[in-house]
């Protein structure tokens, strides 16, 4: 499965939140990779794209952040995926 997680940090980052957001994502869930990370300018400050088995393993990705941030995260499935289940 595939899941996008918007971040918004409460405050400003330290070094400190910045090793412990290094440490979840160098170590997630076992069978969950986090592909993508990407800084943003805007609402959030960062976009995870994660692929995990399921929801439990895409909750336990972000648990790590909670302490210092809000998230969002969305199940998302491919274009392909979407217009199959369309009928297209």
């Amino acid at each position: 499965m595939h899941f996008i997680t918007l971040v918004k940090l409460r405050g400003r980052p330290t070094k400190e939140r910045l090793q412990e957001m290094e440490r979840a994502i160098e170590n997630p869930p076992k069978g969950t990779k986090v592909r993508f990370i990407f800084w943003t300018l805007g609402r959030y400050d960062l976009v995870l794209y994660t692929e995990g088995p399921n929801e439990t393993a895409a909750l336990n990705t972000v648990l790590p952040f909670l302490d210092f941030a809000s998230t969002e995260t969305l199940v998302a499935i491919t274009r392909d995926e979407a217009t199959k289940i369309m009928g297209f």
